[in-house]
């Protein structure tokens, strides 16, 4: 495989590697991914187009689902341009500005779910602990400020990442392990002291990440203590079926990515493919997987999608 070197950041360029030792099997690997794809867009467009032609499900948890699925389309459409060009055209080259580019968009995606998996539990607290002042406390105007707010706090966190990279000389075999580029795997090719991008990284991750863990946790604390005063078996589990969903969403999230942290952190030396199977799952499987998972556990979507599909009601 050919190496590039460079010293500066208008002529350097990354190669991304894909799965190399994957050779034999690289056109079913493309044929999974692409099917992946596919899947993760036509879900999370068909969740939305339901919530927005649904008018009982113009309410605030399913103005955050909306919310959850453009992100996960952001996502999808952030890696697959390298994605396509590394697996199916074999075209592993990408310039070092589109490689910023699309660090940025895969970090500030990432850093929006996590704030929006924080929001969607806030309105279940409300839902659950304080349903007679739900429609007070969650307005339209209210969701629509948290959203800005989730974006504006991501856009803020990631935003400093290129630029510290910029700085930095590339002297070294410029090769990536993905066929996308993240920031953790970027910060080990540089020359020059990359302490300030490591424990930069580390900061927003604990400050975003970390933060927003502990208080959904929180909020299911106390989400359990309102449901454990419920006197009826029947409706307590009735009670705790509305917060599956977000449970599920909130596990397929933060494990891969807890994961791809550590990994790329701690566990330096582990094997190349635990490297790239952990960030396959923490890019792939979310936006995959949250749509299915709203579809079967929501009944107006479902019930909305069975009469799309069989024009029949459910």
């Amino acid at each position: 495989m050919r190496t590039l070197y460079s010293n500066t950041s208008s002529t350097l360029s990354f190669m991304l590697t894909g799965f190399p030792e994957m050779q034999s099997l690289e056109h079913w690997l493309a044929a999974l991914l692409l099917l992946l794809y596919v899947i993760s867009i036509v879900g999370n467009a068909l969740i939305l187009f339901i919530i927005k032609e649904e008018q009982s499900l113009h309410h605030p948890m399913y103005y955050f689902l909306s919310l959850l699925s453009v992100n996960d389309l952001g996502v999808s459409f952030s890696t697959l341009p390298t994605v396509l060009a590394s697996m199916c055209f074999h075209i592993p080259e990408t310039a070092f500005d589109a490689c910023l580019a699309q660090m940025f968009f895969i970090h500030f995606f990432s850093w929006t779910e996590s704030g929006i998996l924080l929001a969607m539990s806030f309105d279940r607290y409300v839902a659950i602990c304080n349903p007679l002042h739900y429609s007070s406390v969650l307005t339209d105007a209210r969701v629509a400020h948290m959203g800005m707010s989730i974006i504006i706090r991501s856009f803020c966190m990631v935003f400093p990442l290129p630029f510290l990279l910029k700085r930095l000389p590339f002297c070294k075999a410029n090769v990536l392990t993905h066929s996308y580029c993240l920031h953790p795997d970027l910060i080990r090719l540089p020359c020059g002291d990359t302490t300030i991008n490591s424990m930069y990284g580390l900061f927003i991750v604990i400050s975003a990440f970390g933060v927003d863990s502990v208080l959904i946790l929180l909020s299911y604390v106390l989400i359990l203590r309102s449901v454990l005063a419920i006197a009826s078996r029947e409706e307590r589990l009735k009670t705790l079926n509305t917060c599956v969903s977000h449970i599920s969403a909130v596990l397929i999230f933060y494990v891969p990515m807890i994961s791809v942290s550590m990994v790329h952190r701690f566990v330096k030396h582990a094997p190349e493919y635990v490297h790239k199977f952990t960030s396959l799952v923490y890019l792939f499987v979310p936006p995959m997987l949250n749509p299915i998972i709203y579809s079967i556990k929501t009944k107006e979507i479902r019930r909305r999608l069975h009469k799309m599909l069989l024009g029949t009601k459910f």
